[in-house]
């Protein structure tokens, strides 16, 4: 009886402490991406920013322009704390940003500066004037190559014929150089940063798609080809290196179920069915249970996303790799009262808000040894 006594002890003690001993330890890190909507400044810049300066519809004080700028910060270093780590984002990509101007006043922010974020930016020929850009701890991620990759997109892709001829080979397109120019529709390019992780390389772009202006169903070609350009650039990284780590974030204007995110990017909702060079696609599933990015007409959509390649989700730890996504939908950043509660607090004419859209995140772990 004693003898099972002890045998049962050891059980237990083993169960306890042996557990513990081999309780297995991560370095979490936040990648974010935020619509930072209408990030301007109140200076008269080239773009077309009449709209947000002192004396314009907006009303655009510098009183205002610093609210917003803390607004933002607020809501940027606290992404992600709380689960299982309290750092805020390493990386940020960041969409509706007027110039370079405005993420030097915003990194400057008191709940900014403490992390130490640098820019990388470039100027987009988006006829708003807005551009995309990346911010990143300086101590965890090293930029070692960036560039902006332009989305040529043409007015003549709208008709199915010509988006066909263009599909095929854009090259043997017989317009002149200027009458492609007068054609084309200009947006935001695509950012591309190739850098070090806590010393792995990863591939981040940074995305926002051509707007629904004229109707979802009649823009779609454009974020169709948005979605293939995405692809393009995955394959491309892939062909120097088959092992390449690549987050694909961005403001796509279209859902996780739509061709542009579907068939152009290829993103699959289930880990499972990811095949090598494939695309994962966390917010897909977040989608069909009902959680959203914003809202149009009391619908709420997922438009901000936060898609990984293949070797993000293979099951090891052993190196970075995507654990989990999230939106940050904290209360206050949401409208309480009136016609739009429960949408985003935004700006308006008697407030400063917030943005329009609620920021992604995810996760990626790694094991310590």
């Amino acid at each position: 009886m004693r003898i099972k006594k002890l045998i049962a002890l050891f059980f237990a003690f083993f169960a306890i402490y042996g557990a513990n001993a081999q309780e297995k330890k991560y370095v979490v890190h936040t990648v974010a991406f935020y619509n930072f909507e209408n990030l301007f400044d109140t200076i008269n810049g080239p773009n077309n920013d009449e709209e947000w300066l002192p004396n314009g519809v907006q009303n655009w004080t510098s009183k205002k322009y610093h609210q917003k700028l803390h607004n933002l910060a607020t809501v940027l270093s606290q992404i992600g704390k709380g689960e299982k780590q309290d750092k805020s984002p390493v990386i940020i990509g960041g969409a509706e940003i007027e110039n370079r101007g405005v993420l030097e006043d915003l990194i400057k922010e008191p709940e900014m500066l403490v992390n130490d974020y640098g820019i990388v930016h470039f100027d987009s020929p988006d006829k708003r004037g807005i551009d995309v850009a990346l911010l990143y701890q300086k101590k965890h991620f090293k930029p070692t190559s960036f560039k902006n990759i332009p989305l040529l997109i043409y007015k003549s892709q709208l008709d199915s014929k010509a988006k066909e001829k263009n599909d095929k080979d854009d090259a043997s397109d017989d317009k002149s150089e200027i009458d492609k120019n007068l054609d084309r529709v200009y947006t935001r390019d695509i950012l591309l940063v190739t850098g070090y992780l806590d010393g792995e390389e990863i591939n981040v772009m940074v995305n926002h798609w051509p707007s629904r202006s004229g109707g979802e169903k009649k823009s779609s070609p454009f974020r169709e080809a948005a979605g293939r350009l995405d692809r393009k650039i995955m394959d491309s990284i892939y062909k120097i290196n088959p092992n390449a780590k690549i987050i694909c974030m961005g403001d796509l204007n279209d859902g996780t179920y739509n061709k542009s995110v579907k068939e152009g990017v290829g993103a699959m909702r289930k880990k499972e069915d990811v095949k090598q060079f494939g695309v994962y696609n966390p917010f897909e599933e977040m989608f069909y249970k009902g959680n959203a990015t914003l809202f149009y007409r009391d619908a709420g959509d997922i438009f901000d996303q936060i898609m990984v390649s293949e070797t993000l989700i293979q099951k090891d730890f052993t190196s970075f790799r995507y654990w989990r996504a999230g939106i940050w939908n904290k209360p206050f950043m949401i409208q309480t009262t009136g016609q739009y509660k429960g949408y985003p607090l935004r700006h308006s004419m008697n407030e400063v808000g917030y943005s329009d859209h609620f920021p992604s995140y995810i996760y990626l772990a790694k094991e310590i040894k």
